[in-house]
């Protein structure tokens, strides 16, 4: 173990023990009680037993994308950071479903395995390290660095080249990103797209509407009073999906101010493949619906991009269905992927009206090639 290693680690532990009291008031609040017990005190949550894939992803969205991977997989790992990330990895039959422990712990917790896949930016320094000594291969996937956070991490280029000297192969979502992961001391990068633009929906309920309808889909604190103020109610009906799930109660008494409103976990019965949305105002308190939302929308507005403190959300699913889809202009994190869809409407909150009038289908661009990927992580 090199210098650099051993101080990296010392500094890890001593943060470590320092953060101890907020992880223990933190692990009592539910957004947490399942990731942090698991992460950071390993409770129920010991080594994956099978020497096969490994693959990584942060939250909900990573997880969802490696779906057409992990189902062409017999047996895979699967680790998160996130509680909703967690909840999505568990929907796949084939994956052996763990949280990341905190770096500290990772040196008995890895077990050899096949090829570790990890998404995006999730650069930990210890997982790379040891998964390089103790895996077939290392692969990074969908690699992006934004234009925004392109300088903060050149002020650490010397941390990341660490990092990518244990990565065997970057695959990257575009050229620019090519251009910037290099730049940064990664190797053996090759451009294969977004893996975020591969979709395969399998629609699970059939949504009857009444009138036009409209999915404010994602949506974060302060956003479902802001779009609603806005909206000419008279016309549509909506159906609210906030982002976050412990937030439905809260949205919930949002959305009363504008009318009476129902929530789909009582309109609709869970095994029903049916459901008429007969109302105006509809609160949909159930994961993993948007799809199906999706597929009876006449117009989406996306979430996430009408406030600037969390940078958009993928646009990729409405617009498989050909959705005309409304965001507004803080997207600053899904500028990849917007490239990749024709036609987005980008509004103010205060011509949102006129906005949906003018909106057009949207049509994805470019499909990544998953065989392709394949070939490489195996």
């Amino acid at each position: 173990m090199n210098f650099f290693t051993l101080f990296y680690c010392f500094f890890s532990f001593i943060l470590y023990l320092i953060s101890l009291p907020f992880l223990l008031i933190l692990s009592f609040k539910s957004k947490y009680r399942k990731s942090i017990p698991a992460r950071f005190f390993l409770y129920n949550n010991p080594p994956f037993k099978n020497k096969t894939y490994w693959f990584h992803s942060c939250s909900l969205g990573e997880t969802k994308a490696l779906n057409p991977l992990i189902e062409r997989l017999d047996k895979v790992n699967l680790s998160v950071i996130t509680d909703t990330g967690y909840k999505e990895a568990k929907k796949y039959k084939n994956a052996d479903v763990r949280f990341l422990p905190y770096e500290i712990f990772l040196y008995f917790w890895i077990m050899p395995c096949k090829t570790l896949v990890v998404m995006e930016a999730e650069f930990w320094y210890c997982m790379f390290l040891i998964a390089k000594k103790r895996c077939g291969k290392t692969v990074l996937l969908n690699a992006r660095i934004s234009e925004k956070s392109y300088p903060k991490y050149l002020k650490f280029k010397w941390f990341y080249k660490k990092i990518f000297d244990n990565i065997d192969f970057v695959l990257a979502q575009s050229e620019e990103d090519k251009k910037r992961l290099l730049s940064l001391g990664a190797k053996n990068v090759k451009v294969v797209g977004n893996i975020k633009t591969y979709f395969e929906p399998k629609i699970t309920k059939n949504y009857i509407k009444k009138k036009p309808l409209i999915i404010l889909a994602s949506t974060h604190e302060n956003e479902e009073e802001m779009i609603l103020k806005n909206l000419d109610l008279e016309n549509y009906q909506i159906v609210v999906v906030p982002r976050h799930p412990e937030r439905f109660d809260e949205v919930y008494e949002i959305i009363k101010k504008f009318g009476r409103v129902v929530r789909i976990s009582e309109k609709c019965k869970v095994k029903s493949e049916k459901c008429d949305l007969e109302d105006n105002l509809i609160l949909c308190d159930k994961m993993g619906e948007l799809v199906n939302l999706y597929a009876v929308a006449d117009v989406v507005i996306l979430g996430g991009s009408f406030v600037d403190n969390v940078g958009g959300h993928n646009p990729i699913e409405a617009a498989y269905f050909n959705k005309p889809v409304i965001s507004g202009k803080y997207y600053f994190n899904q500028k990849a992927l917007y490239k990749e869809v024709e036609n987005i409407e980008i509004c103010d909150i205060e011509n949102i009206n006129e906005c949906i009038k003018k909106a057009k289908p949207t049509k994805i661009k470019n499909v990544v090639d998953i065989n392709k990927i394949l070939q490489i992580i195996k």
